[in-house]
């Protein structure tokens, strides 16, 4: 009852005013990982960072926080960076410094799910091997995605679309943001692009509208859930945390797993609003803290009995 996660780790250099006011590990699937090994799960995560300072200081925050490093995540020749800059309301835009790359099949044992996306489903050449990876574990495994778009990073939109295309149709879980659904196809609602991937293959589509709230989509129907009435210190890592939350949750429903497949396509909006509830819990406490803090168990259990969610 493991998660592989696979996707990018980096050093989040955060500005706010011109000045530099902090380094932190970042990257979207890194947070992913190291927020479900923090609610308790067993996690592996396959990377690409150097054995340099700041490859040293992931492997040792990924360490930390009780998931495994996948041998061969070590083999960058230097470790990536993004430079991001906040402005007034604590909202981040992101320039970057990356190598993306993947080779062989990780040594870990065999998944209940795996996750990607941002970053390494598009940059070549490592969205390649992404893709063939989640293709292998598809068999065996839930597969859940978050495009989580880096625009500054695409010079093929067309092909980044068309790789985004390709992963959701083998996703079993998918996230994004309305701002991720404007860059796909700006001409669509967020709603209309979510119900058209639906019927791609996907059993859950959840849309995260920041602070107003989430929209999720199932067979069964639609469910809305409001966002957390916290005081934001800044959103990095918020969509992160989202999607870790809605993997834990749907965890504890034991729904993950292939052989759980036709159990997930056939959830219920009830479920499915618990299990976007509890990610949009994860989300709040994570705005509420500079950084990608991603909460821990004990966290997310005091504060779901208190009013963040109203």
């Amino acid at each position: 009852m493991r998660a592989l996660v696979i996707g990018e780790a980096l050093i989040d250099i955060v500005e706010r005013g011109g000045q530099v006011i902090g380094e932190h590990v970042g990257g979207s699937p890194l947070n992913v990982a190291i927020g479900l090994a923090r609610l308790g799960r067993d996690v592996d995560f396959l990377t690409h960072i150097g054995t340099d300072q700041r490859g040293e200081r992931i492997r040792g925050y990924v360490e930390s926080a009780g998931a495994h490093l996948v041998p061969g995540s070590t083999q960058a020749s230097r470790t990536a960076t993004a430079r991001a800059v906040l402005d007034a309301a604590g909202s981040a835009t992101y320039s970057f410094d990356i190598d993306w790359q993947l080779s062989g099949t990780p040594e870990a044992a065999p998944p209940v799910v795996v996750h990607t996306g941002s970053i390494a489903a598009v940059l070549e050449p490592g969205c390649l091997a992404t893709k063939a990876l989640v293709d292998t574990y598809h068999l065996s495994a839930t597969v859940t995605f978050d495009p989580n778009i880096r625009a500054g990073l695409i010079a093929d939109a067309d092909a980044a679309r068309s790789r985004i295309d390709r992963l959701l149709e083998r996703a079993d879980v998918v996230k994004a943001s309305h701002e991720d659904l404007r860059w796909i196809d700006p001409a669509r609602t967020p709603e209309q692009i979510a119900t058209a991937w639906l019927a791609l293959g996907p059993s859950i589509v959840v849309v995260t509208f920041g602070a107003d709230g989430a929209v999720a989509m199932c067979a069964g129907g639609t469910v809305r859930v409001p966002a957390g009435h916290v005081h934001v210190v800044d959103t990095v890592g918020a969509g992160d945390a989202f999607m870790t939350g809605l993997i834990d949750a749907l965890w504890s429903m034991d729904l993950l797993g292939a052989d759980r497949r036709a159990r997930l396509a056939a959830i219920g909006t009830d479920a499915l609003t618990t299990a976007v509830r509890a990610a949009t819990l994860a989300s709040a406490l994570t705005v509420a803290r500079p950084g990608a803090d991603l909460p821990d168990r004990n966290s997310v259990d005091s504060a779901a009995s208190s009013e963040i969610l109203g």
